[in-house]
Order: structure tokens, then sequence, then C-alpha cells
């Protein structure tokens, strides 16, 4: 059966962005996209909320792809762009003539869960969440998720006001660790847990 995996970088303080929703605080590039690439190479459907699908709208089908640009985000815009693309969201329509129109399906949030439980009932490849914290606390809460990808990046965000914390209050859970490395060339640490029931 198709998995549901979650990516999500973090600072050390418990923020996966800044104030306002920034991410100039978190390092992101680097091996962080080679961990994302690795991450998308198995997946054939990106999970978004109404904040994080504009922000990849916006990005990645204006990345260089010509031969000299970066292989690394040349490779992640085209698996993007490839990719079926599942928007949760009550009130974000896609603008007629957008670059994913044909490959994006708009689901409200009260028919989220039996979607993407009927999607994960299929055999194939993985179902990926990245940034969309709402979406993912959401779906950790309802045993949704099968893997998280916690990256723990070496910064402080310092809790400043409208800094986002990773993980939602009143989320209660305990996972597995089924992996830990330090993601090479840089001092992000990569923990791998199992969110499973008994898992």
């Amino acid at each position: 059966m198709a998995q549901l995996i979650v990516s999500i970088l973090s600072s050390l303080d418990g923020y996966c962005a800044g104030p306002g929703g920034t991410l100039a605080g978190l390092p992101m590039a680097g091996a962080f996209d080679v961990h994302n690439l690795d991450c998308m190479r198995r997946a054939g459907t990106l999970l978004f909320g109404a904040t994080t699908y504009p922000m990849f709208e916006g990005y990645w089908p204006h990345v260089d792809r010509s031969p000299g640009s970066d292989p690394v985000q040349r490779e992640i815009a085209e698996r993007v762009a490839a990719a079926r693309k599942l928007l949760v969201s009550d009130h974000l329509a896609l603008r007629p003539g957008a670059p994913w129109a044909d490959s994006t399906t708009v689901v409200p949030r009260a028919q989220a869960h039996a979607h993407i439980r009927q999607l994960k009932a299929v055999p194939g490849s993985d179902l990926l969440v990245f940034g969309s914290h709402l979406l993912y606390c959401d779906l950790l809460a309802h045993g949704l998720v099968d893997d998280l990808h916690l990256l723990l990046a070496p910064v402080l965000l310092g809790g400043l006001d409208g800094c986002v914390p990773t993980f939602e209050p009143g989320l209660a859970h305990q996972w597995a660790l089924r992996g830990q490395r330090r993601l090479p060339g840089s001092d992000i640490v990569a923990l791998h847990y199992d969110c499973r029931p008994g898992g």
C-alpha cells in the first residue's frame, strides 16, 4: 500500500517558520534540497495546505531547467511538475491557466481524511507532505501518517511573535525512532520516526 510521508525542517527550539511564516531563518539549500529530492524520487502524490501550495507554485515552475542549472533543483522542479497534487483547502481555488491546474485536485478539509485513506489503500508510490504544518499536524493527530522525517536545523528562531510551531499544541504521540543521520555536508540532523500505531 502507499505510504504517507511527512518531511519537515524545524529549528532546535521547535519552530518550522519564523514570524509571519518566513522561512529565511532556516537552512533551506544544499543538503536540504538533496534530502527533499530523495523523498520525491519515491513519491507520486504531493499533499499541500493552502499556505504551502502557493509558495511551491510561485517558485518551482520558474526554476532554471537548462543544462547548466543546479541539477538537484532542476530534478526537484521536474518531479514537482510531474507529480499528482492534492490541495486540502476550503477557500483556495485554482487559478485558470495556473501551472499545475491539470495535475492538482482540490479537496475540502471535511473530505480530506477519506480521500487520503482512499489514496493510501491503493498500491503505488508514496504520498508526501513538505511544510503545510496545519495539514500534517491534523494528519498526525488522526493516525494517517506512516513516516515522519524531522530535520533539526542548528538554528534558534527565538519564539518571536508569529513564529510557527513545528507541532500544534495538544498533539500527543509517542513514535518509534527508526533512524538518525547527519545530512552530508551540513549540520542538519535527520530523525526518522515510524508513526504507525504499534510501529
